[in-house]
């Protein structure tokens, strides 16, 4: 790699984060405006029933964070991605090709689950804030679990549709076996399956700085495999999303100015998948995003253990904020998510070395 592919891949990232930055006050006082946060406590767990040792931790009614932060990492993104793609079109210049990082075979599916996802995440927000004067019958209140997981599982078989018929695509490669190839049928569930997957682990949001920071572990880890796996736009791309995520998370560190919520998770989450699929890197994906497993399977096992032996497995789930609830500190349990997230990622890019 040269000094000018280097260049093409951190410039994009400098932009990102410059927009996000200066995004973040005139966002905060639109939200504060429209009184874009939760208007009640949490009341109930997923399976329906009281939560009361949820509702002391969040505590929504003695403090009204804005939800819809997350608008400042894909918004900051598509708009870096949009000024070098039209000064490539207005310029022949080498540079100005370089770049730019929208390319068909790399960067056309992820941009459009950022964009496609961050709207979904947006309208799920404003109608948890009530922006639209009527509530969604999820438990959590906006749109309803239902109408999220049918979108998901539309957009992942549009996805699977991409890369079987318009990328030729249906081997994905194993760790110490090589290239395994599927039937398009076969590749299409396991694409459904992880995605839906995937953005189940969107429940690691909840405290301050800890979706933030485990999502840039996730996604620099990434952008290093695209680098090793000579994919320039995709690690590009990669870079940029760490570069909005830095700059959500200059407001989002303790105490947090506003959430990321679903308009940041939805889009992180699907694109998340994606960019494993075209790096090819789906079982470093299991790894490098563990943390967002161990957190659906830690909420599947506490509603199982309530139904089955009729009582908690967990002091509360998902399982961070059990840590909580026994006792340790908000920053900590964030931390040394920090830290696990990072140690997963190196775990991910040295087997996609092997």
């Amino acid at each position: 790699m040269n000094s000018l592919t280097l260049f093409s891949i951190l410039l994009p990232s400098l932009l990102t984060f410059t927009i996000g930055i200066l995004m973040c006050k005139p966002l905060l006082v639109w939200l504060h405006k429209n009184m874009i946060w939760k208007k009640s406590s949490v009341k109930k767990a997923i399976d329906g029933k009281e939560a009361t040792i949820s509702a002391q931790i969040h505590n929504d009614d003695n403090r009204k964070v804005p939800r819809m932060g997350g608008l400042i990492i894909w918004v900051s993104v598509l708009t870096s991605t949009l000024i070098f793609y039209f000064i490539d079109n207005f310029s022949n210049a080498e540079l100005a090709n370089r770049l730019d990082f929208t390319s068909r075979a790399q960067t056309w599916l992820p941009l459009f689950s950022l964009f496609s996802g961050g709207i979904l995440g947006a309208i799920d927000d404003l109608s948890v804030s009530e922006y639209f004067t009527k509530k969604g019958s999820y438990v959590g209140g906006g749109l309803s679990l239902r109408a999220r997981l049918i979108f998901v599982f539309l957009i992942s078989l549009f996805i699977s549709y991409w890369f079987v018929a318009k990328l030729s695509m249906t081997t994905l490669l194993i760790p110490f076996y090589g290239e395994m190839s599927f039937g398009p049928l076969v590749f299409t569930i396991i694409l459904v399956m992880l995605t839906l997957a995937t953005y189940a682990g969107g429940v690691i949001d909840g405290i301050d700085g800890l979706s933030g920071g485990v999502m840039m572990a996730i996604y620099t880890s990434l952008g290093v495999i695209a680098m090793i796996r000579t994919k320039y736009d995709l690690a590009a791309l990669c870079f940029a999303i760490v570069a909005g995520l830095l700059a959500f998370l200059w407001y989002n560190i303790p105490p947090a100015r506003f959430y990321s919520s679903e308009t940041g998770m939805t889009p992180l989450l699907l694109t998340t998948v994606i960019i494993a699929y075209l790096l090819n890197a789906v079982p470093q994906l299991i790894i490098i995003a563990g943390l967002l497993y161990i957190t659906v399977i830690s909420n599947i096992l506490q509603i199982l253990s309530k139904k089955i032996r009729g009582k908690k497995l967990f002091r509360v789930a998902p399982v961070h904020h059990h840590f909580q609830a026994i006792g340790m500190p908000s920053e900590q349990v964030t931390m040394r998510y920090w830290v696990v997230s990072y140690v997963l990622g190196i775990m991910g890019i040295l087997l996609a070395l092997v």
